[in-house]
């Protein structure tokens, strides 16, 4: 539970920046969230991540490059 308070809290500040790419930001953050709660899993619980952990971190990682570096139009 403060987990779930923590990223809303989180949520909320991001909504408080006066920034055109605060939500890119946000959006991509969660990406980076998935790949270091992998490198948790490992290195704090002793669980190595499998194959599909380790794919599924990459497309989260894919797509918040996409969202960060992507081209944009005016």
């Amino acid at each position: 539970m403060p987990g779930v308070v923590s990223l809303i809290f989180f949520a909320w500040l991001h909504t408080r920046i006066d920034s055109a790419s605060a939500g890119r930001a946000y959006a991509a953050y969660g990406g980076v969230y998935i790949a270091a709660s992998l490198v948790w899993l490992w290195l704090a619980e002793g669980v190595r991540p499998d194959r599909w952990d380790l794919l599924g971190a990459s497309i989260c990682l894919l797509g918040a490059s996409v969202i960060l570096f992507g081209p944009r139009t005016a």
